[in-house]
């Protein structure tokens, strides 16, 4: 079986112009691909290490495991769909819901991993089944009404938890990732949120030495305090080079989180398989781009591409890593290049792990002031939830027909609304779940007991064909929900 590491060498092993093309089992000399892997880890970076700091996990760890599981992808894909697995949005949601339920980090990654393991067992399906099944079960309308609450329920999370540690700080860092996002044109919009990072880090330490301390209310305490914005002095104490510490408990009851091996509950894990639905649309459409792009069918690999997937979060969350995803920003990467070399990936993956293996820079990393993540997630996460308005948009989704319009709205606001269903003292459907199972459960049955005329118009698709349709040229609101997809001139 091929694993796709024959690469040839493209011509000379240079670019012999804009229109030149690098296909995947192709390679440029190897310095130039080295710098394509360099820029592929930058494109990737913001995203996979803001994501585990919001859902509480080590983003040293993250960013490692990020370089493990785009290895087993690609070797899975036998290299013919060129993508970076970095750490997906698609379960803040539902991490949000575990933590705001008491479950600890030992609780998230071990759903994270469950999750993991549908997600590869559906692309099985998908990769014996055909690409038409995915139709079939999960329309356009639920997926896009699934995507959508998953964003949308985490309001609450900005809301209280981030944005009053500092209020100011969190506005300048929203107005400044807004003006970065659409002021400036190719690879810095694309690191928009890496940037309002910095930007806001910086603001907060200037802050700090001019006008003083902050009396807020910090994430996870319950009473106002006055302390600095920013707090640098775990980056000084740790070492430039190791593994990843493992979790802990300080002194205060509080996690310090780092690696471990998960911990199981059923509540937990019903409340992030519908992360699942939205990572089989995002993995979706971004091979479809993928196959656009280069000019080759890979249709016939689908199912593989989102078992590899799968396989990738099991891997990340088994030591305690945050969940993967095919990431939009690398696309991007090889839009504006024409490289579509998986060469290159294997450098990101490679630099990655070494990024990991560093725990000054996880220190670092940690040290991000709340009200930057304040800031942040208040874009991101709107961000998230448009991306299934988009979903609909690009599907033809009808929302005159009621077999389309009645489940999805109900299951929308149970999952927006955080509505609770409960069966006893242990045990309840709350949230995204319960919102998921209503929009899923609810359109069959709508469907199912609908008039005829009325069935037809609801299996009408929009301009994606039969197969869902989530990305093209333009994708707003992937992993990390920054516009990453570009045309080959890299206009916008």
């Amino acid at each position: 079986m091929s694993l796709g590491l024959g690469w040839k060498l493209h011509g000379d092993g240079n670019l012999s112009g804009p229109d030149d093309v690098v296909a995947p089992d192709e390679r440029l000399g190897w310095g130039k691909t080295v710098g394509l892997g360099a820029q592929h880890v930058v494109a990737m970076f913001g995203a996979t290490f803001v994501f585990p700091l919001i859902m509480g996990l080590n983003p040293q760890l993250a960013i490692m495991m990020s370089g493990v599981a785009t290895i087993a992808f690609l070797l899975i894909v036998q290299g013919k769909v060129p993508s970076y697995l970095g750490t997906s949005a698609s379960f803040v949601g539902g991490v949000a819901a575990i933590r705001a339920q008491g479950g600890d980090s030992k609780e998230v990654t071990g759903a994270i991993l469950v999750a993991g393991l549908v997600l590869a067992l559906v692309g099985l399906l998908i990769h014996f089944l055909g690409s038409g099944v995915l139709h079939k079960v999960l329309p356009p309308v639920v997926t896009g009404a699934v995507v959508m609450l998953i964003g949308f329920n985490l309001a609450p999370v900005v809301a209280n938890i981030y944005w009053p540690q500092d209020q100011w700080v969190a506005f300048f860092v929203m107005v400044f990732t807004i003006v970065c996002a659409v002021a400036f044109r190719g690879f810095i919009s694309r690191i928009a949120i890496f940037l309002a990072l910095i930007f806001g880090t910086v603001l907060s330490w200037v802050l700090d030495k001019t006008v003083g301390e902050i009396t807020s209310v910090l994430g996870g305490a319950t009473e106002a305090t006055s302390h600095f914005r920013t707090n640098f002095s775990g980056v000084k104490d740790a070492a430039l080079f190791g593994f990843p510490s493992q979790t802990t408990v300080a002194a205060d009851g509080k996690e310090v989180v780092g690696w471990h091996t998960p911990s199981f509950s059923m509540a937990a894990i019903l409340l992030v398989l519908p992360a699942v639905i939205a990572l089989i649309a995002e993995n979706t459409g971004h091979v479809k781009a993928v196959a656009e792009m280069t000019g080759h069918d890979l249709d016939p690999v689908m199912g593989r591409a989102i078992a590899a997937d799968g396989v990738g979060t099991v891997l990340a969350s088994a030591v305690g890593g945050s969940p993967t995803t095919t990431y939009a920003e690398n696309i991007g990467v090889m839009a504006a290049t024409r490289v579509y070399s998986t060469a290159a990936y294997y450098v990101a993956a490679v630099v990655a792990i070494i990024f990991g293996l560093s725990p000054k820079f996880g220190a670092l990393v940690a040290s991000v002031p709340g009200g930057v993540l304040g800031g942040i997630t208040v874009v991101l996460y709107g961000m998230i939830g448009l991306l299934g308005a988009k979903i609909w948009k690009e599907n033809g989704v009808d929302f005159g027909n009621p077999i389309n319009l009645v489940p999805i709205a109900a299951g929308i606001i149970m999952g927006v609304g955080d509505v609770k269903l409960k069966f006893t003292d242990n045990f309840s459907l709350t949230g995204i779940a319960l919102g998921t199972i209503v929009a899923v459960g609810g359109y069959h049955l709508a469907k199912a007991l609908a008039p005829r005329e009325l069935r037809d118009r609801a299996a009408a698709v929009g301009p994606g064909g039969t197969v869902l349709t989530v990305g093209g040229t333009d994708t707003y609101g992937d992993s990390d929900g920054v516009d990453d997809l570009y045309q080959g001139d890299d206009r916008r």
